[in-house]
């Protein structure tokens, strides 16, 4: 096995990090073998049977075109816990599970009504039905691929997830139901594509990905529209964002019946989220 786990170390060197080429080495030997970080240094001197030597090379060939290892073992690892994750669904950021915990840091209360808008894999919706006490959550998604990938990870995860296929662009929203609408919508625009890499290019969902230069605060706009109506007063909003954006964002929320607005930063200290209370007398 050493002889292996040098040829991937000498395989991906220039093309990932030291740090990233260790943990592609956890996740092949974990997904192939079933091997812990310890079982890897404690098997370092077996030898492995040319099955899986040859899953290894297929592995790096796939990794040398800039796919995904999450996409290539069609698993991604959110809140503690593991989803499946295909190429219609996004790949979830660590961002992203800052916003749940920001989620759950500020709501205690029981029985709350949440709705994820563009849910993808499922990711924040099912972090959010198990993490808070006896919530019921809902979630919508305009891809029927997306939606099939969410339902099997609830359901893996034994996780109590309403899922809804809609488009939000233009979606009638029930009134005064939700307590907390949270999203995490496409929002990088057009003319920032030059500056992603390739594995986001060439494998991710471009439909949840990006939004035209000419309105790229699109899906905010909709959805502040939906929320004005559908969450109770006093309901929490929570979105995601372009780091390039907080303040129009917020300016959106403000125009639209909403208060307590924070424009909060993530650990790389860039804006990334977006909070706002519905004002109580708020008639949309």
């Amino acid at each position: 096995m050493e002889t292996t786990i040098r040829k991937i170390k000498e395989t991906l060197k220039n093309d990932f990090s030291a740090s990233e080429v260790n943990s592609i080495i956890r996740i092949i030997f974990g997904k192939l073998k079933n091997y812990s970080q310890v079982d890897i240094i404690m098997h370092k001197d077996d030898e492995l049977s040319p099955f899986i030597k040859t899953k290894v090379d297929e592995v790096l060939e796939r990794l040398l075109k800039h796919e995904p290892i999450q996409y290539i073992f069609n698993e991604a690892y959110f809140q503690g816990f593991t989803l499946k994750v295909t190429p219609h669904t996004l790949i979830p950021r660590p961002e992203t599970e800052e916003l749940v915990d920001i989620i759950t840091k500020e709501n205690k209360k029981s029985d709350l009504h949440i709705l994820d808008i563009g849910t993808g894999s499922g990711a924040i919706a099912i972090a959010l039905a198990r993490a808070l006490p006896f919530p019921v959550v809902d979630a919508i998604d305009i891809s029927e691929e997306a939606l099939q990938v969410a339902k099997d990870n609830a359901e893996s995860l034994k996780a109590k997830v309403n899922f809804i296929k809609a488009d939000i662009l233009c979606a009638t929203p029930p009134v005064e139901s939700y307590d907390i609408i949270v999203s995490n919508p496409p929002y990088i625009a057009d003319s920032e594509r030059s500056a992603m890499e390739d594995n986001v290019l060439k494998y991710e969902p471009h439909t949840a990905l990006f939004v035209p230069d000419s309105d790229p605060l699109r899906f905010y706009r909709a959805i502040t529209l939906y929320a004005a109506k559908a969450l109770k007063p006093k309901g929490r909003i929570y979105f995601e964002i372009n780091s390039r954006f907080g303040k129009e964002t917020a300016s959106i929320l403000s125009q639209n019946g909403f208060q307590d607005i924070s424009v909060i930063k993530d650990m790389y200290g860039l804006d990334r989220f977006v909070t706002a209370s519905k004002a109580p007398d708020y008639d949309a």
